[in-house]
Parts: structure tokens; C-alpha cells; sequence
């Protein structure tokens, strides 16, 4: 599985190589920040034209780590739908995939910024969830302690290994990166993430495999 292990409030942790969380006592898998049909939201707003298969792609590799890792519980951390539309007009095939992979386990879509509300999807809908110490929310909360959330889809680019989507954490928080094909990212070191990160924050790589590192000065 090439992830990283590592611990939040006492919790022991996997970070998986394709930017999932898998919290092994509590049977969950959580990825943030789908952005499912942004393809299609962005040629509803007549802009530029894009290949319509980041939704394939990215329930391809949802289902991969479902695979990898079989939870009882799969939490999709809010923006999970690039906007309310879009949740309406995913192609039958993807509808079929995504009720499928719900099958046999418990589904929680949480509330994100571009989905504040429930869909006709199957799957309870949350603002937030706990699990064991751990609180998951889509946006991250200042002073919250035991945290897990997305919304900023951090990036962290290395000497010789390029810009990659990563985890940030600290002694308090985790911040995922985000599991769409076709999202962007901010930097891991930019302002509003160095304001909700304390002393000591380490980075996870995705990619082939989970790196841990150090953030750079």
C-alpha cells in the first residue's frame, strides 16, 4: 500500500499514497475535496472546456483504496461535488459506481463550501463526524484540537520532486489534501495554512508512495 503511518490525538493513522485517510480502529476511510462534475460545472458557466473524466477517474481511484483498505465507514470530507448541479447530472454510469461502492458499509458526506446541502445520493449528511478523538469537519476550525478536515487542498513542492498534493499535521490538526483529478492546490507553506498550523508541522507526500517530511523554513 506504500502509506505513511502516523498519529493524531493518540490515534493511529495510515496516509495513503493517493491522498486518502484510513483510521484503522474505527474501520474508516476518509478523502476530501472530490470536486465530482467540474468539468461539467465549469462548461455550465461557459468556460474553457474540459475533458469530461476527472469524475471517472477520480471514483476510479475512490474505489481503489475502498479496495485496499475495506472499511466499514467511508466519510467523504465535504466538496465532494463540485457544486449542488453537478451532484444532479453525473452520468449514469458514475451514479451506478458511486451507489455500488456505498454498498455493504456506511456513507457520510459531510458539508463542504461548494455542497452545503444533501444530495440524492444515498449516504447520511453530516456537518460533522467523530470518530474515536477524532472530530472531522470539511474547514478547519482555530483553537480545534483532535481535528481532521480538507478544504484547502494542500501542496508542497521539493528540491528534484516537483509540486505534490500533501498532508499537513501538527500536534492538534490534520489537514488532507484534495482526491479529485481535476483540482488545484495551495501552497502548504502560504499564509492561511501557516495561520492554522502550530510549531513542529510535517508534511505527507502522495504520489507512488507516502513521503513524511518536514515543512522548509
Amino acid at each position: 500500500m506504500n502509506a505513511q503511518p502516523f498519529t493524531l490525538a493518540g490515534e493511529p493513522l495510515l496516509a495513503l499514497p493517493s491522498g486518502a485517510l484510513f483510521q484503522p480502529e474505527q474501520g474508516l476511510l476518509c478523502v476530501s475535496d472530490l470536486h465530482l462534475g467540474k468539468a461539467d460545472r465549469i462548461a455550465r458557466g461557459n468556460g474553457p472546456l474540459l475533458p469530461p473524466y476527472e469524475t471517472r477517474v477520480t471514483l476510479d481511484r475512490l474505489a481503489a483504496a475502498i479496495d485496499a483498505t475495506a472499511p466499514r465507514i467511508v466519510l467523504c470530507l465535504g466538496d465532494s461535488f463540485d457544486d449542488l448541479a453537478a451532484a444532479g447530472s453525473l452520468a449514469p454510469e458514475d451514479r451506478a459506481t458511486l451507489l455500488s461502492l456505498q454498498s455493504g458499509r456506511r456513507w457520510v458526506w459531510t458539508l463542504g463550501n461548494h455542497d452545503p446541502g444533501p444530495i440524492d445520493l444515498g449516504g447520511s449528511h453530516l456537518a460533522a463526524f467523530t470518530a474515536g478523538p477524532l472530530t472531522y469537519r470539511h474547514i478547519a476550525q482555530p483553537g480545534s484540537r483532535a481535528e481532521v478536515s480538507g478544504h484547502y487542498h494542500p501542496k508542497l513542492a521539493l528540491p528534484g520532486a516537483g509540486s505534490r498534493p500533501c498532508f499537513l499535521f501538527d500536534a492538534d490538526r490534520l489537514i488532507l489534501p484534495a482526491f479529485g483529478a481535476y483540482t488545484g492546490g495551495l501552497a502548504a507553506t502560504a499564509a492561511p495554512l501557516a495561520a492554522l498550523m502550530g510549531p513542529g508541522t510535517r508534511a505527507i507526500l502522495t504520489g507512488r508512495r507516502a513521503i513524511l517530511t518536514a515543512l522548509p523554513r
